[in-house]
């Protein structure tokens, strides 16, 4: 069974990545194995388990990596919030801002319906601001944010402060 720092421990840190300054987490060295990775989505359904979840929306890309599973185990439907211009049919969108830049992230209008019960399951919680911006999104369209998780959250950034107004868990936290 991996503890706290089993997960930690399988996680490749990079500086500099995707820019000057910044410390990447990489959980692709964790997503190698099979046992770990396992773990981590049982782990991250387990949080959400009790919230009666109708669909679990992922972020691109590494959003997509863990909410498939998530949403598998929890016996969920799964939608992508993609890139602009990824998407074949009507798109709802919303623009944010990063902590290195700014991006854009669409859904399908036909994906979520007014009442559904939605989950955002997404690889990292740093300043929250991607999070924010697909519960933002997820609101317009009618549907209700029950629960938030993340596979890491870098607690000294602060993002689940901006976030308090959802159920947030975590399975990493790192400071």
């Amino acid at each position: 069974m991996y503890t706290e720092q089993d997960f930690k421990a399988a996680i490749r840190e990079i500086n500099d990545f995707p820019k000057e300054g910044i410390l990447f987490y990489d959980i692709t060295t964790l997503l190698k194995s099979p046992e770990a990775f396992g773990q981590l989505i049982k782990g991250m359904a387990d949080k959400l388990r009790e919230l009666d979840v109708d669909v679990v929306v992922g972020p691109e890309a590494r959003g997509f990596v863990v909410g498939a599973p998530v949403a598998y185990e929890l016996g969920a439907g799964l939608v992508l919030a993609r890139k602009p211009g990824k998407l074949p049919a009507k798109v709802e969108s919303i623009s944010y801002g990063l902590e290195y830049g700014s991006d854009s992230l669409e859904i399908h209008s036909d994906a979520i319906k007014p009442g559904m019960r939605v989950a955002v399951v997404d690889d990292l919680l740093a300043t929250g601001g991607t999070a924010l911006a697909v519960a933002k999104l997820i609101e317009s369209m009618g549907a209700n944010v029950v629960g938030m998780c993340f596979a890491v959250e870098l607690t000294q950034l602060n993002g689940g402060e901006l976030l308090k107004q959802f159920n947030v868990s975590s399975m990493i936290l790192h400071w």
